[in-house]
């Protein structure tokens, strides 16, 4: 099923098709450009995307980041001004992150309600795994005993969500140190590859699956609905347009 076309007789959001996007090990720059096109050309019945990867190592600055919390970096990894919301964090890979483009306008859903949504998938995909997590109404994000595992921040444009939350799987965290990550000083990094037992730990891509379609489900789509793609909705042309 491809978009809903323009009539008196519309399809609910719920119902439209969600196209989950495995995109691999990527590059920051290319894949928030493609983000931006993406939700600049979009239409209202163009469907909702939801876009899984990795990055290559980078630090990435919120629109409204402070210098301050740069510590020291790494001068093989770049820091890029993002225009996502919040401070600054590390991604490298290892690290699953989940980038839900969605028409949040044509859901009825709020920023806050978004935001809600993309913490409680993480609790309870983390539940899945016996690991006890909460969000904190004060600083976005997920936490295990005060140690952040998970870290988000969004953009909203013509009604429209991107960037997303990223979750420390199995990586190298000794970037963070050169931080104050999301704008708190001493914060203490975990990842999931550490709270579970050796004969646990789940491969990469059962990790990034299961999470997606936990997302997905979250984010209210229907499962018949939840279509898997290995590529991208630019490559093809994409939209999904009618």
């Amino acid at each position: 099923m491809s978009a809903a076309k323009s009539s008196s007789k519309r399809i609910p959001p719920e119902q439209l098709p969600l196209n989950v996007r495995f995109r691999g090990c990527c590059a920051y720059e290319p894949i928030w450009q493609e983000m931006r096109q993406f939700t600049d050309m979009r239409t209202r019945d163009i469907n909702d995307d939801l876009w899984v990867l990795e990055h290559q190592p980078v630090f990435t600055q919120g629109q409204a980041g402070k210098p301050e919390h740069v510590l020291h970096l790494d001068p093989t990894i770049p820091l890029v001004q993002s225009d996502r919301g919040g401070q600054v964090t590390y991604h490298g890979p290892g690290q699953l992150i989940a980038y839900p483009l969605i028409d949040i306008k044509r859901r009825g859903m709020g920023v806050r309600e978004l935001v809600t949504c993309i913490e409680n998938s993480v609790v309870d995909f983390l539940a899945c795994y016996g690991i006890e997590a909460a969000a904190k109404p004060d600083a976005p994000g997920v936490y295990v005993d005060g140690r952040k595992i998970a870290s988000l921040g969004l953009r909203v444009r013509k009604g429209c969500s991107f960037h997303g939350v990223s979750i420390n799987f199995s990586m190298d965290l000794k970037p963070f140190l050169s931080i104050n990550p999301c704008g708190y000083a001493g914060l203490e990094m975990v990842q999931f590859r550490d709270l579970v037992a050796p004969d646990q730990l789940p491969s990469f891509e059962s990790f990034q699956q299961k999470y997606a379609r936990m997302l997905a489900l979250a984010l209210g789509y229907v499962e018949p609905n939840i279509v898997m793609h290995s590529t991208s909705p630019l490559q093809i042309n994409a939209l999904e347009a009618p």
